[in-house]
């Protein structure tokens, strides 16, 4: 049996690595514990970029997250010296009564946030990239940007580590058990058995085997960012010229992407925001196939020509979804020293700095001051 320590962390991604240094920080002994490596490609949390804004067309609920995640970014920033955070302003845009649109506009009316509404000549004239139809109108945010994955997994380790964090790679979980006193758990691993006063399950598209027992319902899709060469040169699209984007087109298929940020040989990406196949992380497709690549093309040509050049590769990626596309962050509905950080639907990287808060919150006191009925998993067990 191992040392005993405050806190056990399953998965030391985007969610687990923000707790790890939340807790190690507030003085909690913890182990942090991962199947692969620090900052890894084989889930949800790899591509160079996640977008951030804050007029938040997926629900109103999600603004004072947002708000409190963007000074956490800035927090980390400024103790390790590395800018996870870039801001580039945004642009939301599609029909008016697309979802993109309107939820913006609605969670920006709601919480009096800076935007402003442009035409489709607006959009051109202010940036000519893009080749609106006439019936896009777009919502511009200038605090949007984007938050850069790898960096931010990384960085948060090494920051939680230089708190007396214990964080151990490629050390895969088999098993969990939660004492019914509701003190203790145990958590089994290929390389021994440890014990903790608490646990934190966050671990992305694993989750589903780890959690099994709630009925979350949790479906885990394929998703693919690409990367192209602009035809004109990748000048236009850099920071400073280029914004973040969704752009919901007149068929109402969204589309993302972010202007180049020193990656040079990797292009410019954009990807499709729902459009994956189901899959699990051991059946996953890793080839991006000629097909998709074609699909992708077929948008660019008529929204955004100059980037339909050269494709230069493709990266997979998973979402993991609930059935409402909400999140899932709670104590265990029947294990209370077990937290739950799940289902985070393809939106939920750029709160992670907020919900390693939230997190070592539930781990330590069971409540937190910030709002989250929203994300309980009792909206799908006991309905």
């Amino acid at each position: 049996m191992s040392t005993n320590y405050d806190v056990i962390i399953i998965g030391l991604g985007a969610m687990g690595s923000t707790s790890a240094y939340q807790l190690a920080k507030r003085g909690q002994k913890v182990l942090g514990l991962e199947q692969f490596g620090p900052a890894h490609d084989k889930g949800s949390s790899h591509g160079g970029s996640r977008i951030i804004r804050q007029s938040y067309f997926e629900d109103p609920a999600y603004v004072p997250l947002l708000l409190r995640a963007y000074e956490l970014w800035d927090e980390i920033g400024r103790e390790s010296g590395e800018e996870v955070l870039t801001v580039t302003g945004g642009l939301m845009m599609g029909p008016p009564d697309s979802v993109t649109v309107s939820g913006s506009i609605k969670s920006a009316k709601k919480w009096d946030l800076e935007y402003e509404l442009l035409n489709p000549d607006d959009i051109r004239r202010r940036f000519p990239l893009f080749n609106p139809s006439p019936n896009t109108m777009a919502l511009y945010e200038e605090k949007a940007g984007f938050v850069r994955p790898e960096l931010s997994v990384y960085t948060h380790l090494l920051q939680a580590e230089k708190h007396g964090a214990d964080l151990r790679f490629f050390e895969s979980v088999q098993s969990w058990e939660a004492h019914p006193s509701g003190e203790g758990v145990r958590v089994f691993t290929n390389n021994g058995t440890y014990e903790a006063g608490k646990i934190i399950i966050s671990a992305g598209s694993w989750a589903p085997q780890l959690l099994e027992d709630i009925g979350l319902n949790l479906q885990v899709e394929r998703q693919i960012q690409m990367f192209f060469e602009p035809i004109g040169g990748i000048e236009p699209f850099r920071i400073g010229k280029q914004p973040i984007y969704i752009l919901e087109a007149d068929d109402y298929e969204q589309l993302y992407g972010f202007p180049s940020f020193g990656i040079g040989a990797e292009g410019v990406k954009v990807a499709f925001f729902r459009k994956g196949k189901p899959c699990t992380p051991e059946t996953i497709d890793r080839i991006v196939h000629e097909h998709e690549v074609e699909m992708m093309r077929e948008y660019l040509a008529q929204v955004l020509p100059e980037l339909n050049g050269r494709f230069l590769q493709g990266k997979t990626c998973m979402y993991t979804n609930t059935p409402d596309e909400h999140f899932v962050i709670s104590a265990h509905p029947d294990h209370p020293q077990v937290t739950i950080a799940a289902g985070f639907s393809g939106h939920g990287f750029k709160f992670a700095s907020v919900v390693g808060e939230i997190l070592a919150d539930l781990a330590t006191t069971g409540k937190t001051k910030h709002q989250i009925d929203l994300f309980s998993p009792k909206r799908f067990v006991y309905k």
